[in-house]
């Protein structure tokens, strides 16, 4: 009787699997010594927990024709919302949870005309160079990628 009540039993309901976010940073411009190695220490990091590429554009023009199709554009800005390390990666989660890609937008030097953004993202009130930009905002995507797998991230 064991035996038929095992049968019996349905099998554990499994989680939905959701594949890993694809990060696109898509920026005006080159990123140069001092930050190119930083950018690509965080990108190297940010490999481990999700997909980013690194696209940089000549001008405002090429930003519009590199945004990938689908991908929810998130455009830097000092007006956007700013969030603490917590609160930005639970708005991380909540746009893996929806199945989509995103797409963070700099523009170069002098900000930029782009106006095709879902979302507005503010580093913090202070002005940063845009190369700058590029490297807290690939630590942040680490460090809410850490924050969401319970790990420790050591400050």
């Amino acid at each position: 009787m064991r035996r038929a009540e095992r049968r019996e039993k349905p099998p554990p309901q499994r989680l939905p699997r959701i594949g890993p976010v694809k990060y696109t940073i898509l920026a005006v411009g080159k990123v140069k010594a001092p930050y190119a190695d930083d950018v690509e220490h965080y990108r190297k990091l940010l490999a481990k927990h999700a997909r980013v590429d690194h696209v940089e554009v000549a001008d405002d023009d090429a930003l519009t024709r590199r945004v990938p199709e689908r991908a929810y554009v998130s455009l830097l800005d000092d007006r956007g919302a700013a969030y603490d390390s917590h609160a930005f990666a639970r708005w991380i989660e909540e746009r893996r949870q929806a199945g989509r890609d995103v797409c963070f937008v700099l523009g170069g030097a002098y900000g930029t005309a782009f106006d095709r953004a879902d979302h507005r993202l503010s580093l913090g009130p202070m002005t940063l160079p845009h190369q700058l930009a590029r490297v807290v905002l690939l630590e942040q995507l680490f460090r809410a990628h850490k924050i969401l797998a319970g790990e420790p991230y050591h400050h």
